[in-house]
C-alpha cells in the first residue's frame, strides 16, 4: 500500500495530528535473547490491514507496540509523528482490543464502557457508551453482568470500549475469536465502514478467510520478520520463483494444451475432470497470450481462474508450509 510518509520529523511528546500515519522504522524487539519483533519498517495510514503470521511470529508484540504498552528495544514507532511509548495523550488517537479478555465480569458492558469513556473524560460518558453499545449490536444485553456472556458477547463489549472515544487508530488482537458467523458478518461490516470513513484499522486473525474479505492489505510476519507487505494478489504475482497455477475451461482442452505447451510463458500443462491446469512461470505474460493462442488455434474460451491467488496460497507460501 502506497501511503504518504510525514517527512523526517524526530518522534515527540505531543498530541498526533489528524492524519495520525502509523509508523514502524526497523522497529525490533527483544525479550532477553528471544528476538520477538526483528527490524521491521511498516507504514499504515486509512483503511482496513490484515496482520498475518504464523502463532509466535510476533504479532501482538506489534501491537502492543504501537498502541504505546512496549517500548521497541530498538528503531521507532510513531502515530502520526509521535511516538506512543509513555505518551498518554496517545490514547486520545488510539482503541485496543488485546486478544486477552481484558474486562471486569462483574460489571455489565454498559458499566464496562461507561467507565472506559470517563477515562477518556468524555463529556456525556452514558451517551458515547450507548452510541459505541450500539454499534456492537450489544444494547439489548448491556446491562446483565459481563460474567453472563458468551465469548462473543465479551468481545463485543472489548470493541465497544475501544470505540467509545471515537479514535482514529484502532488495533484488534483476534476480534472474532467466540463470535458466531452472524456477529462475524456484522463486526467485519462494521470495521470495514471504520476503514471507509477514514480510520486506520490494523487486526490480527488466524482465519485467513476473514482476513481476505475485510482487508484491503495485508502484513505478513513470519519468524519476527516482515514477508511480505500490500495487496496479496499483487505479493503473489512477485513471487517469480513459484509457477502461477491457472484452471482453464476451453470448446477444446486437449487442442489448447498442445498449443500452449510451445509458449515461453508456460511451464506445464495438465488435463483433469475440472478443465486445463496451466503452470505459468510468468503471470502477465500468460494472461496476455491466451486469448491469442486460443483465437489462432480456434478455441473458445470460457472460464480462467486463477488457481493459487487465493490469501491461503500466499500465506502458505510465505511461510513456507
Amino acid at each position: 500500500m502506497s501511503i504518504p510518509v510525514p517527512g523526517n520529523t524526530a518522534p515527540s511528546n505531543t498530541a498526533p495530528t489528524n492524519t495520525a500515519l502509523v509508523e514502524l522504522r526497523n522497529t525490533t524487539r527483544w525479550y532477553g535473547n528471544v528476538v520477538a519483533v526483528n527490524d521491521i519498517t511498516m507504514t499504515l495510514g486509512p483503511g482496513v490491514t490484515g496482520l498475518l503470521g504464523p502463532n509466535g511470529a510476533g504479532k501482538s508484540t506489534l501491537l502492543h507496540m504501537i498502541s504505546g504498552f512496549l517500548e521497541p528495544s530498538r528503531g521507532t514507532v510513531t502515530i502520526g509523528a509521535v511516538a506512543p511509548w509513555r505518551n498518554a495523550d496517545i490514547f486520545r488517537t488510539v482503541g485496543l482490543v488485546p486478544e486477552r479478555d481484558s474486562v471486569y465480569a462483574f460489571l455489565t458492558a454498559r458499566e464496562f464502557v461507561i467507565a472506559s469513556a470517563k477515562l477518556h473524560k468524555l463529556p456525556d460518558p452514558a451517551a458515547a457508551a450507548e452510541r459505541a453499545l450500539t454499534m456492537v449490536e450489544l444494547m439489548e444485553a448491556a446491562d446483565r453482568p459481563i460474567d453472563t456472556y458468551s465469548k462473543g458477547m465479551r468481545q463485543r463489549a472489548k470493541v465497544a470500549a475501544a470505540l467509545v472515544h471515537e479514535p482514529q487508530v484502532l488495533l484488534l488482537d483476534e476480534p472474532f475469536n467466540g463470535m458466531d458467523p452472524r456477529q462475524r458478518l456484522h463486526m467485519m461490516d462494521l470495521l470495514r465502514g471504520l476503514g471507509r470513513s477514514g480510520k486506520t484499522i490494523l487486526f490480527s486473525s488466524h482465519i485467513l478467510e476473514e482476513v481476505e474479505r475485510l482487508a484491503d492489505t495485508v502484513q505478513v510476519v513470519v519468524a519476527g520478520r516482515l514477508a511480505a507487505s500490500g495487496d496479496y494478489r499483487s505479493i503473489r504475482r512477485l513471487m517469480t520463483n513459484r509457477p502461477h497455477v491457472f484452471v482453464v475451461r476451453t470448446t477444446d482442452d486437449r487442442a489448447l494444451a498442445k498449443a500452449l505447451i510451445s509458449s515461453q510463458a508456460v511451464q506445464g500443462v495438465n488435463l483433469t475432470t475440472t478443465g486445463l491446469e496451466v503452470h505459468a512461470s510468468d503471470h502477465g505474460t500468460f494472461t496476455r497470450q491466451l486469448a491469442g493462442v486460443s483465437r489462432e488455434a480456434g478455441i473458445g474460451l470460457r472460464e480462467v481462474i486463477p488457481a493459487d491467488e487465493s490469501l491461503e496460497s500466499v500465506f502458505a507460501y510465505l511461510v513456507g508450509a
